[in-house]
C-alpha cells in the first residue's frame, strides 16, 4: 500500500485549520443571517454558540484522530468504529457532496467578489431561465445562471489542482503564507473600521434577544450559515497520516485554531454592526465591501475585495490539499476506483485523487448557487459529524483497553451533548427546508438532494463488493467513473484497468 510521508509541522496544522475554516463564509453569510435572525445581540450569541458546538465536536473527533492517525481521517475512523458499509457511504459522500461542494462554494466567492470589482459576463435572464433541469420532488437547477462567475470559479479550482499535484511541501508553505496574510489583513480591516468609523451600534434600535418574533426556525437557519463558516476544521484529520507528531499536535491545533477563528468571527461581526445600519447589512450583497466603502469610500471597497480574495484562495488551497486525502484513502480500499489511490512517483502527491475531487467540484459549480451548495454540504457533513461523535462514545465502552494519547474532556457529557444537538439540528433543518420549499422561497429541497446523493452510494457499495471478485465488473465501473484507461487481455477477452501514468515512462 502506498504511503504518504509525515512532513506536516504544528505551524502547518494551525494554518490548515485556520486557513480552511476562515474562507468565504464570513464575508457573505452575515447578510443572510441578519435576515433570518434579525437581532444584533442574537447573532453575536449565535456565533459564540456555533463556535462552542464546533469546538466540542472537534475535540471529540480529536480523540479518535489521535487513536488512528492515518491518512483519510473520518473515512478511516468510520471503518474502525462502524465497519466498511458506513465508511463507504462516508467516502462516497465526501467525493460527491461535502468535500467537493465545499471546494466549489469557497472558490465561487473569489469570483463573487471579483465580479464586484469587474462586472463579469452573464447571460440575459431569459437565457439563464431557459437552460435548466428539473428533478421531480427535488427542484430546479439553473446551469447558465451567473455563468461568468462560474467559469472563473472553475479556473480557480483548476489552478490549485495543478499546484497541489506538484508538491506537498510547496502546498503547505503557500498555506502558511496565505493564512498569515489573511489573518493580518482581516485584523487590519477590523482595526481600521473601528478607529475611523463615525458610527456606533449602541445608539441603534435593537431587537431584544428574547423577542418572541425570533423563532427557532430563524435561529436554526442562521445557525446553518454560522456552521458553514466554521466548517473545514476536520480537514486536519484527513492529513493525520502526514503529521510529524500527531499525538501532541492534533488536539492542540484544533483547540487554538478554532479559538482564533471564533474570536475573529465575533470581532468581524461586531465591527459590521458598529459601522453599518442593520437594514443595510440585510440588503447588502457584498457586506464586507459595503462596510469598507461606508468608511473609506470606493478605495475601501477595493481593498476589502482583495482581502476576501486572498482569504478565499487560502481556503481553496487548504481544501484541495486536505480533501484529496479522503478520496485517496477511499480509493485504496476499493478495486473499482483503485487507480485513484496512486502517489506520483516524482512529486509524492495523491495527484489522481486531487484531480477527481476537482473535476466533481467543477460540476458542482455549474449546478447551483452559493447558498444551495453550502446548505447541502453542511446538512450532509453534520450527519457524519454526529455519527463520528457517537462512534467515539461507542469505542470508549467497546474497547476501553486501547491506549488513547488524547481523551476528550468531561466524557461522556461533552460528546453526548454534541450528539443530541446534532440530532436536533438535523431535524429542524429538514423541517425548515420543507417549509421554505413549499412556500416558494427556495427552488430546491436541499436536504433531499444531500440525502439522495448519500443513498446513491448504497447500491454502489454492494456492486463494489462484487467487483472485487469480478475483473470485468471492476473495469466497467471504473470506465463509468472515468478513472482509468483499459486494455484487453487477449487470453481472457476481458478488459483490465491500467494506470496511464504507470504505463507511460
Amino acid at each position: 500500500m502506498p504511503q504518504l510521508s509525515r512532513q506536516l509541522s504544528y505551524s502547518t496544522l494551525l494554518a490548515i485549520v485556520i486557513g480552511a475554516v476562515i474562507g468565504s463564509g464570513i464575508f457573505l453569510k452575515p447578510a443572510s443571517m441578519a435576515i433570518q435572525f434579525p437581532s444584533i445581540y442574537g447573532i453575536l450569541v449565535l456565533w459564540l454558540f456555533a463556535g462552542t458546538i464546533t469546538l466540542i465536536g472537534a475535540l471529540t473527533n480529536a480523540e479518535v484522530a489521535c487513536l488512528y492517525p492515518e491518512t483519510g481521517g473520518q473515512y478511516v475512523f468510520f471503518k474502525k468504529m462502524f465497519g466498511d458499509f458506513v465508511a463507504f457511504l462516508y467516502g462516497w459522500a465526501s467525493i460527491v457532496v461535502f468535500n467537493t461542494a465545499g471546494i466549489a462554494s469557497i472558490a465561487y466567492v473569489a469570483a463573487y467578489y471579483l465580479d464586484y470589482l469587474i462586472p463579469l459576463f452573464r447571460f440575459p435572464t431569459n437565457i439563464e431561465q431557459m437552460y435548466s433541469f428539473h428533478l421531480p420532488g427535488v427542484g430546479t437547477f439553473y446551469i447558465l445562471e451567473m455563468f461568468g462567475r462560474k467559469i472563473l470559479t472553475i479556473g480557480v479550482i483548476i489552478f490549485f489542482t495543478i499546484f497541489n499535484c506538484y508538491s506537498t511541501q510547496q502546498s503547505s508553505w503557500i498555506q502558511r503564507f496565505l493564512t498569515g496574510l489573511k489573518l493580518g489583513s482581516i485584523f487590519c480591516a477590523i482595526l481600521f473600521l473601528f478607529l475611523f468609523s463615525q458610527n456606533n451600534f449602541i445608539s441603534r434600535p435593537q431587537t431584544p434577544l428574547l423577542d418572541s418574533s425570533l423563532g427557532w426556525s430563524g435561529f436554526i437557519a442562521a445557525l446553518a450559515g454560522a456552521f458553514w463558516c466554521f466548517d473545514g476544521w476536520n480537514n486536519l484529520s484527513f492529513v493525520a497520516g502526514e503529521i510529524k507528531d500527531p499525538n501532541k499536535s492534533i488536539a492542540k491545533s484544533l483547540l487554538f485554531g478554532l479559538l482564533v477563528c471564533t474570536g475573529i468571527y465575533l470581532l468581524f461581526n461586531t465591527v459590521l454592526f458598529y459601522v453599518l445600519p442593520f437594514n443595510e447589512i440585510q440588503q447588502s450583497e457584498f457586506v464586507a465591501a459595503t462596510a469598507m466603502e461606508y468608511v473609506f469610500g470606493s478605495t475601501g471597497g477595493l481593498l476589502i475585495s482583495f482581502i476576501v480574495i486572498i482569504s478565499v484562495l487560502g481556503a481553496v488551497n487548504g481544501n484541495v490539499f486536505a480533501c484529496s486525502r479522503v478520496t485517496y484513502s477511499f480509493a485504496i480500499d476499493h478495486r473499482f476506483i483503485s487507480g485513484i489511490g496512486t502517489i506520483h512517483p516524482k512529486y509524492q502527491t495523491p495527484f489522481k485523487a486531487i484531480i477527481v475531487n476537482s473535476v466533481w467540484a467543477c460540476l458542482f459549480v455549474l449546478s447551483g448557487s452559493f447558498d444551495q451548495l453550502t446548505d447541502i454540504l453542511i446538512f450532509v457533513s453534520w450527519i457524519f459529524y454526529g455519527l463520528s461523535a457517537s462512534g467515539v462514545i461507542m469505542l470508549r465502552y467497546k474497547n476501553p483497553q486501547l491506549e488513547r494519547p488524547y481523551k476528550v474532556p468531561w466524557f461522556p457529557y461533552l460528546s453526548g451533548l454534541f450528539v443530541v444537538f446534532t440530532g436536533f439540528y438535523l431535524y429542524t433543518t429538514i423541517y425548515n427546508d420543507y417549509i421554505n420549499y413549499m412556500n416558494g422561497s427556495q427552488p430546491v429541497l436541499k436536504c433531499i438532494v444531500g440525502l439522495l446523493l448519500i443513498l446513491a452510494g448504497i447500491p454502489l457499495y454492494f456492486i463494489s463488493k462484487r467487483a472485487k471478485k469480478s475483473p470485468r465488473l471492476s473495469s466497467i465501473l471504473a470506465i463509468l467513473l472515468c478513472v482509468d484507461l483499459f486494455i484487453k487481455n487477449e487470453s481472457t477477452g476481458w478488459y483490465r484497468s491500467i494506470d496511464y501514468f504507470d504505463s507511460v515512462e
